[in-house]
C-alpha cells in the first residue's frame, strides 16, 4: 500500500460508510482492483479507519451523546446481537469477506430490496408536521430488534447502514429518525469491530512500521472529513427522495461487478 491508495480507500470509506451501499463490498472490490487485497495491513486498514468515520458521528451530533445514560444503554442492547453472532460465526464471516461475489451478490439482493422499501414503509413518514424535528423516543424492544437487523450486514455487501435504518423502519420509525440512530449504532459497532481487528492483528505477532501509522492516520483523517460530509448530505437526500436511488447504484454496480469478474478481470480475493 502506498499513500495514494490509503487515501482512496479513506475517501470510499467516508462515502460509503453511512451510505446504503455497503463500505467494505467497496472496499474488498477497490482493494482487488489496486491488487493490495492479500496485504495484512490493508485488512487491518480497512477496518482501524472507521474509527475517523465514528468521530464524524460524535462531531456532528456531539450533543445527542451528552443526552442521557438511557442514549447510551439503548445503544449497548442494540449492539448485543452483533457481538454474540459475530463471536459465534467469526470463521464464516472472515470466510465470506474472501469472496467479490458474495459482495455482487449481495449487492443486488439488497438494491432490490431499497426500490421497494420506500413503497413498503410509505405510512411511517406521516409525521407530525409541528414538531418535524423533535427526536423520537426510540424503546429498548426497538432497538433491539433494529441490533437484530444490523447482524445481516456481517454478509459483505449487504450494508450495516442499509440494514439498520431498513430495521428502524420496520418498527414504524421515518427514514430519517431510522438513519440517525443507524449513525449512532456505528459508532459501538465499529470501536468493538476496530478493537476485535486491533487485537488479532498484533495477537499474531504482526507490528505497525512507521509509514503504517502515518496511513492509518492520513486514512483516519480523510474519512472523517469526507464522512462529514457524506452524512449531511444523506440525511438531507433521504429525507426528501428515499432509497430508490442507492438500490438502482446497487443493481448496477453488483451487476457490473459479475460481468467484469466473469468475463473481463478476475478479481481477487481479499
Amino acid at each position: 500500500m502506498n499513500f495514494i491508495e490509503a487515501i482512496i480507500l479513506a475517501i470510499i470509506e467516508g462515502i460509503t460508510e453511512y451510505l446504503p451501499v455497503s463500505s467494505t463490498g467497496h472496499m474488498i472490490i477497490a482493494s482487488s482492483f489496486m491488487k493490495i487485497a492479500n496485504d495484512d495491513f490493508t485488512k487491518l486498514f480497512t477496518i482501524v479507519i472507521q474509527l475517523g468515520a465514528i468521530l464524524a458521528v460524535v462531531a456532528l451530533y456531539w450533543k445527542r451523546f451528552f443526552q442521557s445514560l438511557d442514549f447510551y444503554l439503548k445503544l449497548l442492547v442494540a449492539f448485543i446481537p452483533a457481538v454474540f453472532f459475530g463471536l459465534l460465526f467469526n470463521d464464516v464471516i472472515d470466510g465470506l469477506l474472501e469472496s467479490p461475489l458474495v459482495v455482487a451478490i449481495s449487492l443486488i439482493l439488497g438494491g432490490v430490496i431499497l426500490l421497494k422499501v420506500d413503497d413498503w414503509f410509505k405510512s411511517n413518514e406521516v409525521i407530525d408536521q409541528e414538531n418535524p424535528n423533535e427526536h423520537v423516543e426510540i424503546s429498548y424492544a426497538t432497538a433491539f430488534k433494529i441490533g437484530l437487523f444490523q447482524c445481516l450486514a456481517m454478509i459483505p455487501g449487504t450494508s450495516r447502514s442499509g440494514a439498520t435504518i431498513v430495521g428502524g423502519m420496520t418498527q414504524k420509525l421515518t427514514r430519517k429518525t431510522a438513519a440517525e440512530f443507524s449513525f449512532f449504532l456505528a459508532v459501538p459497532t465499529m470501536l468493538g469491530a476496530t478493537s476485535k481487528k486491533l487485537f488479532d492483528y498484533f495477537n499474531n505477532g504482526l507490528f505497525l512500521s512507521g509509514e503504517q501509522i502515518n496511513y492509518l492516520i492520513v486514512g483516519n483523517i480523510v474519512a472523517f472529513i469526507v464522512a462529514m460530509i457524506a452524512i449531511k448530505s444523506f440525511i438531507d437526500y433521504l429525507s426528501k427522495h428515499g432509497f430508490k436511488i442507492f438500490g438502482y447504484y446497487r443493481i448496477i454496480f453488483g451487476i457490473a461487478l459479475l460481468i467484469i469478474h466473469f468475463f473481463i478481470y478476475p478479481l481477487t480475493i481479499i
